[in-house]
């Protein structure tokens, strides 16, 4: 690994700080423990952002050493593995290679597509197609996968002009991490979020509340890029003019029928996928808790009479990698809490700011984070166990605060590595698309909508649904 500028600083300056927690006499009030997770944290985000190292090693190797140095117990550390979070995440995987191994998503996006008569129809109903994946796919790199024969379809369709090709390429990744936050499981990130929340205050997020809150900032803002995109994107005069997209068009790029009668396995597979969604969104009357029926949906999705999938093949599209990561930075979130490190950290903020200052200022952070960690869940392992302790010495709800941050961190459209779904549409051999140009030319307008949106919902909307910016 060669040590680049860049690397040199951030690791010159991770040491120094962690000798300055190894005097004694510095840092007074800071406990050992406290010193001790501190110095972890520090290095490991210095390894995040500086080092081409797995972000899933890192995390690991940072909860080894906790564990080791007594901050944390075996227990704790092996425990997040097994938390409903992650169970939740499993189960859905195996939902979602049912959902793919049948072609549902193909018929839908032959359906909503299909309909579009101009320019701006086609936007916003691919839009609404791509947001409702949300609830079908969980993580944003696999939604970009699903939805890339699409794309191609449309970019066949289209050959003719080539802008609005482009604007499409650069529509279906921003509309994909945007509409993340609709769900639970969209992202990682979420689940460390809720992780935390539930380890610092005692407050469980569910899969309904969470529905409930980031269902409306993901429809808000997902519309609200798919039509900034298509104004920073294309001309007056590529707008205007009909167009028509076939299904046939469609079938070329699928391996699985997108028009005529539905398979039985179609068919029980649509039924699976609605009744765990409903199931999910009716917990508040049952109590079944959402993992245990996630589970049984796996089940039956992996059936040899029911199911459309073997379960050894819905087990390898797991990101089994991610999950460990999610499991050592849950424990890291620990470790700040429950050593009192997070709380020191944020003692000397001032204690008098108001609710909108101190969120907009959040907001403002984790929007720009990306730049510095690419990794969505990375982002929030660092920055929502630090917002929380801000937020209890702020006086604002910690649940609005991590909420926010976390829905703000959604935005990772600055460079085409900032995501993994910008560099898959990046580079699409013969086919137009986007420059890091347009990128940047698309970011300079989006990131302050979005984090004014993020904003918005926090001090607006989410009171209104019992998320307060003040406890």
């Amino acid at each position: 690994m060669t040590l680049t500028p860049r690397l040199g600083v951030a690791l010159c300056a991770a040491l120094s700080l962690c000798a300055l927690l190894a005097v004694p006499g510095a840092f007074p009030g800071l406990g050992g423990d406290a010193r001790l997770t501190l110095a972890v944290f520090v290095l490991a985000t210095c390894a995040w952002i500086g080092t081409p190292v797995d972000d899933t090693y890192i995390a690991l190797g940072a909860g080894l050493a906790l564990t080791a140095t007594g901050v944390i117990s075996s227990d704790t550390l092996f425990g997040t593995l097994g938390d409903s979070t992650v169970w939740l995440l499993i189960c859905a995987f195996v939902l979602a290679a049912a959902v793919t191994r049948t072609g549902l998503a193909g018929r839908a996006a032959a359906f909503l597509v299909g309909g579009a008569r101009t320019v701006r129809q086609l936007v916003h109903l691919t839009t609404a197609a791509l947001v409702v994946t949300a609830f079908a796919v969980p993580a944003t790199s696999g939604r970009a996968a699903l939805a890339l024969p699409v794309f191609l379809a449309l970019a066949k369709a289209l050959a003719d002009r080539r802008r609005l090709v482009v604007m499409l390429a650069l529509l279906f990744p921003t509309v994909i991490l945007l509409s993340a936050v609709a769900t639970l499981i969209g992202a990682g990130a979420h689940l460390i979020t809720v992780s935390v929340l539930w380890e610092t205050t005692g407050e469980r997020i569910g899969f309904v509340r969470w529905l409930l809150l980031g269902l409306p900032l993901a429809v808000a803002s997902s519309h609200l890029a798919a039509e900034t995109v298509l104004l920073t994107t294309t001309r007056r005069a590529d707008r205007h003019g009909p167009v028509r997209i076939t299904t046939e068009e469609i079938q070329r790029h699928s391996d699985t029928p997108v028009t005529g009668p539905w398979t039985p396995e179609e068919t029980r597979c649509a039924l699976l996928l609605a009744t765990v969604v409903l199931l999910w969104c009716g917990e508040p009357l049952h109590r079944v808790p959402p993992a245990v029926v996630a589970l049984t949906g796996a089940v039956v999705a992996a059936s040899p009479a029911l199911g459309t999938v073997r379960l050894k093949d819905a087990l390898r599209t797991v990101p089994w990698s991610l999950l460990l990561f999610m499991a050592a930075t849950m424990a890291m979130g620990v470790a700040l809490a429950d050593s009192g490190a997070a709380k020191w950290l944020v003692s000397g903020l001032p204690s008098d700011v108001g609710p909108v200052p101190f969120l907009a200022v959040v907001i403002a952070v984790s929007t720009a984070a990306h730049l510095v960690l690419q990794s969505r869940s990375a982002r929030s392992s660092v920055l929502v166990p630090l917002v929380v302790a801000a937020a209890v010495s702020a006086g604002v709800d910690p649940v609005a605060a991590a909420l926010a941050s976390t829905a703000a961190a959604g935005f990772c459209h600055t460079l085409p590595a900032s995501a993994k779904p910008v560099t898959l549409y990046a580079d699409l051999p013969g086919t137009p698309t986007y420059t890091p140009r347009d990128l940047l030319r698309l970011s300079a307008v989006l990131a302050p909508l979005t984090a004014a949106l993020v904003l918005l919902f926090a001090v607006a909307v989410w009171p209104l649904l019992g998320v307060s910016p003040t406890p």
